[in-house]
């Protein structure tokens, strides 16, 4: 029998994460879903097993040094390997302030949990990584981090994610093994899209879940919207 695939998602009780999850486990993935929150990822989890989702709880805060070594430990007395690892956590705060008045707090905040964070969380399991035969690393940035694009919209997301698809340059110039891309899921109906955002869950997930099973191995360090490479 084949063995599972194992995947790893971060800030996934709702939204792109946990459609992540259900794709990911419906094509027979093991996944471990992760949220700071560990009652609603508990409760994500349980209402996933309802449809014979393979998920596990691990309760991981991207912001918190300490909790994504905790997180890294105890995945890595479950398995022996990880396949792919999806750092999709993220916030987004003060949208219609000005890069003139955005605050040290703000930036700071948003800094350390869209950029540091998905850093530390690939440094603390790249070495499950790196026992997979086809490991891949997958970072949910944005096309407001495209500096192609990028104009007034939310500075501190959009800084945040500019560096997010630094650190994705980086790590695959230094992962030679794995293949290490960004995503731009559109605009997306999630709480912070907004119910008027033009992209369904599952449109939103499309190029995130074809990076994780379909997309070929010699495809790194780059950045993705629609499966088709983008401008930085």
């Amino acid at each position: 029998m084949k063995e599972a695939k194992i995947a790893l998602i971060t800030g996934a009780n709702k939204g792109i994460g946990v459609e992540v999850v259900r794709q990911l486990a419906a094509k027979g993935f093991h996944v471990f879903l992760t949220a700071r929150n560990r009652e609603l990822g508990n409760r994500a989890v349980e209402d996933l097993a309802k449809n014979g989702a393979t998920v596990s709880f691990v309760e991981l805060d991207v912001s918190n040094p300490e909790s994504v070594r905790r997180a890294a430990k105890e995945v890595a007395a479950q398995v022996d390997h990880l396949d792919v690892l999806v750092n999709n956590a993220a916030i987004l705060e003060g949208e219609h302030t000005s890069i003139l008045h955005v605050s040290f707090e703000l930036m700071q905040q948003t800094l350390v949990t869209n950029t540091v964070g998905p850093l530390l969380v690939a440094q603390a399991f790249h070495p499950l990584l790196m026992k997979s035969k086809d490991g891949r690393i997958i970072n949910v940035s944005s096309g407001a981090g495209a500096l192609s694009e990028m104009g007034r919209y939310a500075p501190a997301y959009s800084i945040s994610k500019t560096a997010l698809n630094a650190v994705t340059v980086q790590l695959a110039a230094q992962l030679k093994n794995l293949a290490v891309n960004s995503v731009c899921p559109g605009w997306v109906r999630t709480d912070m899209g907004g119910p008027g955002a033009p992209r369904s869950l599952q449109q939103g997930a499309d190029t995130i879940i074809w990076l994780a099973t379909e997309a070929p191995k010699n495809l790194t360090g780059k950045f993705l919207r629609d499966r088709k490479v983008i401008a930085w």
